[in-house]
């Protein structure tokens, strides 16, 4: 007796197109946060005093 499986390959391709497509999303708005905060502080930052 087999069991039938719940995903098809085509549907596990079309989520692992998914899953890079989003991870490739975050990873450039975490880059564009991290190079939009070092604009706004500037270029000082690594020399202030603290």
């Amino acid at each position: 007796m087999q069991v039938p499986q719940p995903f098809s390959p085509d549907d596990l391709a079309r989520r692992r197109r998914r899953s890079i497509a989003m991870a490739a999303v975050l990873i450039i708005m975490v880059a564009l946060f991290f190079i939009t905060t070092l604009v706004r502080l500037g270029g000082n930052v690594a020399e202030r005093v603290l």
